[in-house]
């Protein structure tokens, strides 16, 4: 192929896909991928965000019970 066969076949894809088409082909490729990506690691990701959820039910952040006291706190404080 030389260089003339391939500026030719690059005419022929922008008349038959447009301009505008054409400008989006990357972005949508790449959301694609993205997409397939996610798709085979769903399973794993939720799985990790129900253990990690079930880890903090059984067993909450210091910092967090400490606030609920603390506002309990200042609720009754202020009647």
């Amino acid at each position: 192929m030389s260089i003339w066969h391939l500026i030719i076949l690059l005419v022929v894809v922008v008349v038959i896909f447009g301009t505008g088409k054409l400008r989006h082909i990357g972005s949508d490729l790449g959301n694609a991928m993205r997409d397939f990506k996610k798709g085979l690691n769903g399973d794993e990701d939720e799985a990790k965000r129900k253990e990690e959820a079930e880890r903090l039910r059984a067993d909450p952040p210091a910092g967090s019970a400490d606030k609920a006291t603390q506002g309990q706190r200042d609720s009754s404080d202020a009647k």
